[in-house]
């Protein structure tokens, strides 16, 4: 009766197991010009790439714990951060980040839903940087892998290839490659902590040093603590490459502030860059959201 009843036991685990797997149900949808996220039948994010844009980006990116964006878009005095984004400045004259689409562009030419539904979305884009009466010095291929594999955090893969259309020079700049602008409730300005992976903290501690993540977290009030971690894939070149971090709210891993001649990074025609990034949307503190162990699967993966 014991060994019926422990079997009827496991038997319900299974299926509810199997049932939890099921619900999580991760959905991409193109609207325009823009591509939403949900998780469960909840807006997690949006992929952006309106024609008006300096380039594509994701804003919102919704905490699991508080529901609203652990990312902040724009204000006053950086009116070029742009919640979560990849681009670069100074590259052949060319300005791919800051304001002002006539100093530069990338441009959204291919953004569609290649899987959806079930335990994973993967929307793939192609983008050219483009800029008037100048030569394209860039095209990019775009997969992004967005999954929940715990209600505890959500996860964006976002992997990259460059290509150089062109011989291309990239001046010394801080502004350059995948970046976050974190909420400014979770910023260390207003409380928050930024930490990296050897677990030194703020811009103090994590400015200019070479480090796989950097997690940054804070509270939301009622809702407990929230964050967001980036982290570098093993196999991307000059990997760790240092970051470029502020207090305010902003983490950004780029070895382009750091040139190896000092003053600028060069690229012949056909070359191809490959980068890749994970970003961690989770609850708790970095330690009890398991970023560390986190980012080891991820460095296992090819």
């Amino acid at each position: 009766m014991k060994r019926l009843s422990f079997c009827i036991f496991l038997l319900v685990a299974i299926v509810s197991i199997r049932s939890s797997a099921q619900e999580r149900n991760v959905v991409a949808e193109k609207v325009g010009s823009h591509i939403d996220v949900t998780i469960d039948g909840g807006f997690f994010t949006s992929y952006r790439f309106e024609d008006d844009e300096k380039y594509p980006y994701f804003f919102p990116v919704n905490g699991p714990a508080s529901g609203g964006s652990v990312t902040s878009m724009r204000n006053s005095l950086y009116p070029h951060h742009t919640s979560l984004w990849f681009g670069c400045d100074l590259v052949n004259g060319g300005n791919y980040w800051q304001e002002g689409l006539d100093r530069g562009r990338i441009v959204s030419i291919g953004a569609r839903v290649l899987e959806s539904g079930g335990s994973r979305a993967v929307i793939e884009d192609e983008c050219i940087w483009k800029r008037p009466d100048a030569v394209s010095p860039v095209r990019d291929r775009r997969i992004i892998t967005i999954s929940a594999p715990s209600e505890d955090y959500f996860q964006i893969d976002f992997n990259i290839e460059v290509e150089m259309l062109t011989d291309v020079t990239v001046l010394k700049t801080n502004h350059s490659l995948f970046s976050a602008r974190i909420d400014e409730g979770l910023s260390v300005r207003e409380g928050g902590v930024m930490i990296n992976s050897e677990g030194a903290e703020g811009e103090e501690g994590t400015f200019g040093v070479p480090s796989p993540w950097i997690d940054c977290y804070g509270s939301r009030g009622r809702s407990g603590v929230e964050g967001i971690a980036i982290m570098q894939h093993p196999s991307n070149a000059r990997y760790p490459s240092k970051w470029f971090t502020r207090n305010y709210g902003f983490i950004s891993p780029t070895p382009l502030w750091w040139p190896d001649d000092g003053n600028s990074t060069k690229f012949s025609k056909g070359d191809v860059i490959s980068l890749k990034y994970r970003v961690i949307v989770h609850k708790g503190t970095a330690g009890e959201a398991g970023i560390a162990v986190l980012f080891n699967k991820y460095s296992e993966e090819k």
